[in-house]
C-alpha cells in the first residue's frame, strides 16, 4: 500500500490497532501523542509519511524540555511503534525513529540517582525467599529480565524443560519451542482484554516481537520446585503461576506479583511507603537489574535487547534464526549466579 491511498496515517493506524483489541484507553494515548508529533512536524512543512530522522530527533529535542525522561521515552515509543507498523505493512517505506530509538536504548536505566542493588545483594535477597512460588516469580524476573504483565501471563505451554517432571503435565510446549529445550517463550500478541486459549487476559505483553528466553540450571531449579506443588487450575489455558491462597488455582495477577515483592523488599530495607523508583526495588526493579548486570557482562547490547523484547525487527531475525548458537551461548557464558 503505499502512502498516497492513507489520507490520515495516524487515524489508519489507530483503526488498526484498535482491530487489534487495543483497550480505548490505549488508543487515546496513542491519538494524543501522535497528533501531536503531526503537529511538531506540520512547524518543519511536513508530515508523519515525509518526516525525516531530523524531526523525529527535534521531536524528542522538544519533548525533554517539557517532560519528565520517562515520559519522554514514552512518547517516542509511541511515535516509533507507529512507524514499525506502517513500515510492516508497507504503508511507509521507512522508520526515521529507529535510529532514533537506538540512541536512546544506550542510556536506558542509567538513573544515577537510581538505588543499585549489586549481584551478592540480590543473592541475599533471593535466600530470604521460602516459598517455592515466591522463589520461582522473583528469579524468573532476575533470571529473564521480562515485565510483570508478561510474567503473569505465561503458561504451561510457554515452558519447555527436559525431565520427566514436565513431561507429567498433558499440555504440550508450544510448536516454537520444539527444538529449543529448557526455554521460556514469551508471545507478543496478547493484550489485556483478549481471550487467549479460551481465558481473558487482564495484562499485555509489550514486546515487539515474540521471543525465547533459555531458562539456565538456576532458574530451572526454582520453576520445578513450583512445578512439584503447583495446584490444579481453574483455567483452561494452564497458567504457569497460580495462586496459593484465597483464589486457589486461579492465575496470579499483576497486582499479587508487587505485592509478593514489595513485602519482601520492605522486609529487605528495599521499599519504603512514598518511595520514587528510583528507591524502592519492585518487579520493574528486577528488569533495570537483568539489563544493567547482564549487558555489563555481555558487552553484547544486541543479545541483552532481543531478551528483553526490546530489539529492532531487522536485528532479531539474526538472533531468531541463530538462537541456539548465539543467545543461549551469551546468555549461559553470562548470566549471573543468584545462589
Amino acid at each position: 500500500m503505499s502512502t498516497d491511498a492513507v489520507e490520515d496515517p495516524v487515524a489508519y493506524f489507530l483503526q488498526d490497532i484498535e482491530y487489534h483489541g487495543r483497550s480505548e484507553r490505549t488508543r487515546t494515548a496513542y491519538e494524543r501523542v501522535l497528533r501531536q508529533f503531526e503537529r511538531f512536524v506540520a512547524t518543519e512543512s511536513a508530515t508523519p509519511a515525509t518526516a525525516t530522522q531530523r524531526h523525529c530527533l527535534a521531536f524528542v529535542h522538544d519533548l525533554r524540555e517539557q517532560y519528565a525522561p520517562s515520559t519522554v521515552a514514552t512518547y517516542a515509543t509511541y511515535v516509533h511503534r507507529f512507524y514499525d507498523y506502517m513500515l510492516q505493512t508497507e504503508t511507509f517505506d521507512g522508520n526515521p525513529m529507529a535510529l532514533v530509538m537506538a540512541e536512546m536504548d544506550e542510556s536506558i536505566d542509567t538513573d544515577p540517582t537510581r538505588r543499585e542493588v549489586s549481584v551478592a545483594g540480590m543473592r541475599e535477597f533471593v535466600a530470604a525467599l521460602d516459598h517455592p512460588l515466591e522463589r520461582a516469580l522473583v528469579v524468573t524476573l532476575l533470571k529473564t529480565g521480562m515485565r510483570v504483565g508478561e510474567l503473569v501471563n505465561l503458561d504451561l505451554r510457554d515452558l519447555s524443560l527436559d525431565g520427566e517432571l514436565r513431561a507429567g503435565y498433558r499440555v504440550e510446549p508450544r510448536p516454537q519451542l520444539d527444538t529449543r529445550p529448557n526455554s521460556l517463550y514469551v508471545d507478543s500478541e496478547v493484550t489485556r482484554g483478549s481471550v487467549v486459549d479460551g481465558e481473558q487476559r487482564e495484562a499485555s505483553n509489550k514486546r515487539k516481537r515474540a521471543t525465547v528466553i533459555p531458562v539456565d540450571d538456576e532458574l530451572r531449579h526454582e520453576l520445578e520446585r513450583w512445578l512439584a506443588i503447583r495446584p490444579n487450575s481453574r483455567s483452561p489455558a494452564e497458567p504457569l503461576f497460580l495462586d496459593t491462597g484465597e483464589s486457589w488455582g486461579r492465575r496470579l495477577t499483576t497486582g499479587q506479583v508487587r505485592t509478593v515483592v514489595r513485602r519482601h523488599a520492605e522486609a529487605h530495607g528495599w521499599h519504603r511507603e512514598g518511595g520514587g523508583a528510583s528507591e524502592n526495588v519492585t518487579p520493574h526493579y528486577f528488569r533495570h537489574f537483568f539489563t544493567t548486570h547482564l549487558r555489563d557482562r555481555t558487552g553484547d547490547r544486541g543479545v541483552v535487547k532481543y531478551l528483553r523484547g526490546d530489539v529492532a525487527t531487522d536485528i532479531i531475525d539474526t538472533y531468531t534464526h541463530d538462537w541456539g548458537n548465539r543467545v543461549r551461548e551469551v546468555y549461559e557464558a553470562n548470566v549471573y549466579s543468584l545462589r
